[in-house]
């Protein structure tokens, strides 16, 4: 019944993302929304949100999507759920719900965004695949949108590595699209994850991709543009992911490309030129992030020097609290109980969005 409400909360028309986390805020569970008076509702949203939440039931399509779930492989993520991303509480518009096909697992792992033109060259497509076969190798879970181009070549290169690939679709989890990534769409439910926040049955609508972007912006520690011309959806991804505190990279290429302007814009803007995965690892301080977990190991670390470990992997950009995990090696939780002393002692500062900076 828990879950059933859960699907109804998303499932009834005309309540947005706003109006559901308003509602969670105020009643906490959807099944404390559903037991409340219209006045008690009508109070927290529009009194028409109020009456299409009480008066619209979606048996049919709560039945379908339990239906869905119960079959092997396939999961409902809710906000409440231990295995929800947790990288995307810090994000703006978190999904209420996730259709989730595959290894859950992974969506709690460091993640790497990899995006760019769907009508990629063919070295655009190498550039993708090797980057991404390398970066998997290094322990980063790859996260793209399963389009054509870019997108199928990344997963395609982190499919058989050890950290593994997610898909972020913009249809329902039932309707793999393109038709053409089918087959890939399918190994990676089998080895990875296909992810949706959209109803089962959902068609591809040209509204839902800019949506699906901030979930793979909000999963990565960084967003990696490979090919993408002025105009490219992945250009999006890569302003939300900066928006978020994360990392944007970029390949630049030929002058003469259309599909280099979009990553030459981004590196103007700030964006960081790579040339190889090893310039994001080093960018991530991939490698002093996996060592520290065994130095902290037993409380060998005094909480000083962790404080002076967490300046030194904050760096000077704002940073989100699950990138700053990735690279310090400590959980959120020990995060939080270090940064508030610090930002009592000017050390840091916390931004608006869930960000940190450093202080000087």
């Amino acid at each position: 019944m828990e879950l059933a409400a859960w699907l109804r909360l998303t499932l009834i028309p005309g309540v947005g993302g706003e109006a559901r986390r308003a509602l969670l805020k105020t009643f906490g569970l959807p099944q404390a929304i559903f037991a409340a008076s219209p006045r008690a509702l009508s109070a927290v949203v529009d009194p028409d949100v109020a009456e299409r939440l009480l008066g619209h039931e979606c048996g049919a399509e709560i039945d379908a999507a339990l239906d869905w779930a119960a079959a092997p492989g396939n999961r409902l993520l809710t906000l409440a759920d231990a295995d929800y991303p947790q990288s995307l509480l810090s994000a703006d518009d978190p999904p209420i719900l996730l259709y989730a096909k595959g290894d859950t697992t992974l969506l709690n792992r460091p993640m790497l965004a990899v995006v760019g033109s769907r009508n990629a060259t063919a070295q655009g497509e190498r550039d993708a695949e090797a980057f991404a076969r390398a970066l998997g190798e290094a322990g980063l879970t790859i996260v793209s949108g399963l389009a054509l181009g870019i997108d199928a070549a990344a997963h395609r290169g982190a499919l058989p590595t050890p950290a593994g690939t997610v898909a972020v679709i913009g249809t329902g989890a039932d309707r793999l699209y393109p038709a053409r990534n089918e087959a890939l769409a399918r190994s990676i439910a089998e080895q990875g994850v296909v992810l949706s926040e959209f109803a089962l049955g959902t068609p591809a609508l040209a509204s839902n991709f800019p949506r699906r972007n901030r979930i793979i912006a909000g999963l990565g520690l960084g967003c990696l543009v490979v090919e993408a011309a002025l105009k490219s959806g992945s250009l999006i991804t890569a302003r939300l992911a900066a928006e978020s505190g994360r990392e944007v990279f970029a390949i630049p290429g030929s002058i003469h490309s259309s599909l280099s302007r979009g990553c030459h814009q981004l590196i103007r803007q700030g964006a960081k030129l790579v040339e190889a995965a090893q310039d994001i690892l080093e960018e991530l301080r991939w490698e002093a992030a996996r060592a520290t977990p065994a130095a902290t190991d037993q409380g060998s670390v005094t909480q000083g020097s962790s404080e002076e470990q967490v300046l030194a992997v904050l760096g000077n950009a704002p940073c989100a609290l699950d990138t700053l995990s990735a690279r310090s090696g400590l959980t959120p939780a020990d995060l939080l109980a270090m940064l508030l002393p610090m930002e009592l002692a000017g050390r840091v500062a916390q931004l608006p969005g869930g960000l940190y900076q450093r202080l000087h």
